[in-house]
């Protein structure tokens, strides 16, 4: 009798190899980027035809502001340009839009575009699409404790009393489920600091395929990997 396949419930992505696939063929990197950005949409399409019910999407981190001028320059337009392009399309699809981020350098029209699709979706409950644009997961965990320590000072909160639970409530997303599979593509075997309070139990796979590559059906083939491993969250 087959096993069941396992359905990750909560999916991180880095979609790595943008620049790579478009070097290949002797395109500009920001090519990669918009055959990438074609590849999210499917995937997220595909992902709620699977019973997936949160992906968390690295679009954009705090140590991408170390590229060219040029290319940040793209990423951040494109940004806007997309959400504003497939907000309607994931709206009717029952996507809820979550960003993830610090707001310091983004563009404010970016961050329109960003708060704009979060109130449009918000009552969504097929999919929730978690866009981490300019976020980095050190930086969430250093705003969270600063923020904690604030309101410690504020007599709010009482420092012998505080568990991780507390410190969970000050993240970015605080109603984030858990990271059950991180997938990265492209063949890289490393998390480059994308939510690593949430994925302290997820199961890693990494895909030698280039993002814009990437299909449904590797998707599928990324999820029976997944299946396939033992879960055991500390236990024998």
């Amino acid at each position: 009798m087959a096993k069941k396949i396992e359905i990750p419930q909560h999916i991180a992505i880095v979609m790595d190899g943008n620049g790579r696939w478009a070097k290949e063929r002797g395109l500009p990197r920001t090519a990669g980027h918009q055959a990438g950005e074609k590849v999210l949409f499917d995937i997220v399409e595909a992902a709620i035809d699977f019973g997936v019910k949160e992906i968390s999407a690295y679009a954009f981190s705090t140590e991408n502001w170390k590229r060219s001028p040029e290319e940040v320059k793209f990423l951040m337009g494109y940004s806007r340009e997309m959400l504003r392009t497939r907000r309607d399309r994931l709206n009717e699809m029952g996507v809820k839009i979550n960003w993830l981020g610090r707001p310091q350098k983004l563009w404010k029209s970016v961050i329109s575009e960003l708060e704009e699709a979060q109130e449009l979706t918000k009552k969504n409950k097929k999919l929730t699409l978690n866009m981490c644009v300019n976020y980095g997961g050190r930086a969430e965990i250093v705003d969270a404790a600063a923020e904690l320590a604030r309101d410690v000072k504020r007599g709010k909160v009482k420092a012998d009393a505080i568990t991780e639970k507390t410190l969970e409530k000050y993240l970015y997303s605080p109603k984030m489920r858990d990271v059950d599979m991180f997938l990265r593509s492209s063949g890289e075997q490393r998390t480059s600091n994308f939510l690593p309070w949430q994925s302290s139990y997820a199961e890693f796979v990494f895909m030698d395929v280039l993002w814009p590559d990437m299909t449904p059906k590797l998707l599928w083939k990324a999820i029976e990997i997944y299946s396939e491993r033992e879960r055991r969250f500390g236990s024998a």
